[in-house]
């Protein structure tokens, strides 16, 4: 009788030693699964704000991702690994509704088989080069003329035709995409592996910023820009030609019948070309001769809004207002010059994201260096060495008026 207790007495230690195992597992999973839920908890609260998805496949089979950058102020950038391209831009109106404000594409095939460039990064080098060709270091390279007798954005497949690489990333009040892409030797005609990098950050202040970088192995020429449309009014929404311009330039370069600079630098004053004070984009539209595509020589001086910026000297080059909306787009950049173009070779064979895009549907604000500078050394140089990193930051910000 008395080893029958005792073993009833040890069978009971042993069970209770059992459940307060069992307990304390309990709590420990229960801890654990309360941790896990946490951190599955905030990376679905960043994957709000970064969203990746499939744009398509290329003809040649490369597979396309979008990035979706949202801000906590409202405004929704969309970005693709095709040509290191700003698909869509929503930004609220006075009244606080969202439209897309860029000119674009939601599909793929239409990039590739239909674009004028909308929203895409421009290289090797933006704009013209007469006669398709340079000299450099005493080497003479011939391009593709794409562009009537001129090699123009890069030649026939330039940077907006690449496929680029992409990691997407967030900070506390910003969150963007580092695209990258390798060019290499002799690639459409020019020389030296070009490493780029182009990175786009939305922030919390609705700007847009973009970052460019680049690294060569050779002496090339190097111009590289954002050819994004707008219409403050909403893609596909009518012209642009009401909306109220100022370009924060006393000088522009002429240009001959090719649209290429004379080499000469011009003052606005008295022409079609003064937008030092906000005017109607269409307003002198009739004195030029078929539109604006011209580049503006920005004034760099203390006195010129300046945008803080720790790595670069990035000023206020263009502001646009569209009254109706409300909406107003400020432009700054470290570039030397800015590209205005008023979509004068849109003709509503396109239908994009926002409808039938025709003439003057979208303006175009490329901050760049001057067009053709390989034949103009009185123009800043575009020419990138191997022991040089080539820099440009641009930013779009838009805000309510």
């Amino acid at each position: 009788m008395e080893k029958t207790g005792r073993r009833a007495s040890q069978r009971f230690k042993v069970r209770f030693i059992v459940r307060i195992l069992a307990l304390i597992a309990a709590l420990v999973f229960f801890s654990t699964s309360s941790i896990g839920a946490k951190e599955l908890m905030e990376k679905k609260d960043t994957s709000d704000s970064i969203n990746s998805r499939w744009f398509g496949k290329t003809a040649s089979g490369a597979e396309i991702e979008s990035f979706e950058l949202r801000s906590r102020s409202g405004m929704v950038a969309n970005v693709c690994t095709y040509g290191a391209t700003l698909v869509s831009l929503f930004v609220p109106n006075k009244d606080g509704s969202k439209t897309n404000v860029v000119l674009g594409f939601d599909n793929i095939r239409q990039y590739e088989e239909e674009s004028p460039y909308f929203g895409a990064t421009i290289g090797r080098v933006a704009n013209r080069i007469a006669r398709g060709e340079f000299e450099l270091n005493s080497v003479r390279y011939a391009l593709v003329a794409n562009n009537g007798p001129n090699t123009l954005h890069g030649g026939l497949k330039g940077f907006d035709k690449r496929v680029w690489s992409a990691q997407p990333f967030e900070r506390s009040s910003e969150r963007g995409v580092i695209l990258q892409y390798e060019s290499a030797d002799m690639e459409e005609g020019f020389p030296g592996k070009l490493s780029v990098s182009v990175t786009y950050t939305l922030n919390d202040m609705n700007e847009l910023r973009i970052d460019y970088e680049a690294r060569t192995n050779k002496s090339t020429p190097v111009n590289l820009t954002n050819h994004s449309y707008f219409n403050l009014r909403g893609a596909g929404n009518g012209d642009v030609l009401s909306h109220e311009l100022t370009i924060n330039a006393d000088r522009y370069t002429p240009v001959d019948e090719n649209l290429i600079p004379i080499g000469t630098l011009e003052s606005v004053e008295k022409t079609a070309m003064d937008f030092r004070s906000a005017t109607a984009i269409g307003a002198h539209l009739s004195e030029t001769t078929s539109g604006y595509d011209h580049n503006y020589v920005l004034n760099r001086s203390e006195s010129v809004d300046s945008h803080p910026d720790t790595n670069q000297e990035v000023i206020k080059a263009a502001q646009v207002l569209e009254p109706l909306s409300g909406r107003r787009l400020t432009m700054f950049t470290s570039e030397p010059g800015v590209q205005f173009y008023s979509g004068n070779f849109l003709d509503g064979s396109v239908t994009g994201n926002g409808g039938i895009y025709k003439k003057h549907s979208g303006f175009c604000l490329e901050a760049q260096h001057f067009p053709d500078s390989v034949h103009r050394p009185n123009f800043p140089s575009t020419i990138l060495n191997p022991d040089e990193v080539y820099r440009q930051t641009t930013i779009y910000k838009v805000s309510v008026n």
